[in-house]
């Protein structure tokens, strides 16, 4: 008995016989809700970040390099996932933080006027190549290549935040809700890409996407002042 995927089969027919389902049904089960539950729970995981630089019209304190990079890591996720056959559960949330995240992109650059030529450039380009890595029309051998690099891009996206971060010892316009939902989403992320054998470079990537937003969050709490209580409610 199949929904999306998810076989509830083995846990009816445990019930039915007055039984716990064993681990080895449940945890599939679980692993599938969970997948599922992130995907829907990304689709707006970015819109509190967006609509806090929108109400303040500020980009302060945040770093546009790290909406870049991290655009740039979701692409890749993106295509790689498509390209291997990933179910759908175990990356869809990629997707929508890929949205978002261009989103997020475009208004910060709105409100970081002027906008240097190297940033165009950068965006140029992007739009040159995403297309081609999304349609996974690149050689295999090299798409795991550059899904190894990924890793290294997802680090670099989080470094200059959170050393702006620290230098400023303020998070500035960043969204509490987003930032508690990146990384309580990156925490379930690895338990379900290790239950549905993922690659190792998928479980890796979740890992290392547990390990920055958790210390993003950090800052967060240690450099929270107290009219930053009240934001938060409004988030």
């Amino acid at each position: 008995m199949d929904y999306l995927g998810i076989n509830i089969g083995c846990v009816t027919g445990s019930l039915r016989d007055g039984k716990f389902p064993e681990k080895d049904c449940l945890l599939p089960l679980l692993s599938k809700v969970l997948g599922y539950l992130i995907v829907a729970l990304s689709t707006t995981v970015k819109l509190p970040q967006i609509l806090k630089i929108l109400k303040h019209r500020s980009a302060s304190g945040i770093s546009a390099t790290t909406f870049e990079l991290e655009v740039v890591a979701a692409t890749i996720g993106l295509g790689y996932s498509i390209q291997k056959g990933i179910p759908f559960s175990a990356y869809g949330e990629v997707f929508f933080i890929l949205i978002q995240g261009l989103i997020l992109v475009a208004i910060t650059y709105y409100y970081s006027q002027p906008v240097g030529t190297a940033t165009w450039i950068r965006a140029l380009l992007y739009c040159a190549i995403a297309p081609t890595i999304l349609a996974g029309q690149i050689n295999p051998v090299l798409f795991e290549t550059i899904y190894a690099f990924q890793h290294i891009t997802f680090l670099s996206a989080r470094i200059p935040q959170i050393w702006k971060n620290f230098k400023n010892k303020s998070t500035g316009q960043l969204s509490f809700l987003t930032c508690l939902m990146s990384f309580g989403g990156a925490m379930v992320r690895v338990f379900t890409s290790i239950q549905e054998k993922a690659p190792t470079n998928v479980v890796m990537g979740s890992t290392m996407g547990a390990l920055m937003n958790g210390i993003v969050l950090s800052q967060m709490i240690l450099y929270r002042k107290p009219e930053d209580k009240k934001e938060k409610k409004d988030e």
